[in-house]
């Protein structure tokens, strides 16, 4: 079965293709789509079936997007929603920044959140959601993964993200616990 990434990007995709290796994965841009889809929800899930919804509508195929951020208890839930964007820079602006807001802070606890949605051009959906546990280390440890991965220590693993290798990362992570309780719903 092929499913359309409503994503462009690239370590996402290839998480996604890992995880699902009994489907063909593409792009959006492989199935024809360039267009912007504006995430506008105020939660993971709202996001999630925006963006699976506009790829799905235009290239006639089922569509898979997920929304997933890094919530920190000491910031009340920040970046969450805005994890991608919570500078206005990069990943490393990104990192400094969850770095500067939790200066001095005792409270380092944190998640990673996905929620994943599927949805079929004959109006069927299905969402899921996964998660999984941690802490925000005070400097970055590890060269691997992206995002905020060499920040996060997973209490699954006792090594940050960017420690892990890709198939120890992806055994505990939010994206690949989202994607199994996906493929029960199926």
């Amino acid at each position: 079965m092929q499913l359309i990434a409503a994503t462009g990007n690239q370590h996402k995709l290839a998480e996604l293709r890992q995880i699902l290796p009994e489907y063909e994965i593409l792009s959006a841009k492989e199935a024809g789509f360039f267009g912007d889809v504006e995430e506008t929800g105020s939660t993971f899930r709202e996001n999630a079936l925006i963006k699976a919804r506009a790829v799905c509508k235009a290239t006639g195929k089922p569509s898979l997007a997920d929304d997933s951020g890094l919530c920190v208890d000491a910031l009340n839930g920040a970046p969450g929603v805005y994890s991608a964007r919570y500078s206005g820079g990069g990943d490393a602006q990104n990192r400094a920044l969850l770095l500067k807001n939790l200066q001095g802070e005792k409270n380092r606890r944190a998640h990673f959140i996905c929620c994943i949605a599927l949805v079929f051009p004959d109006g069927e959906e299905y969402v899921a959601e996964g998660r999984t546990e941690g802490q925000i280390l005070t400097e970055e440890r590890g060269t691997g993964g992206f995002g905020y991965d060499s920040l996060f220590l997973s209490d699954d693993l006792g090594k940050s993200f960017a420690e892990a290798g890709e198939e120890e990362k992806n055994a505990v992570s939010h994206r690949s616990r989202a994607i199994k309780k996906l493929k029960e719903l199926l």
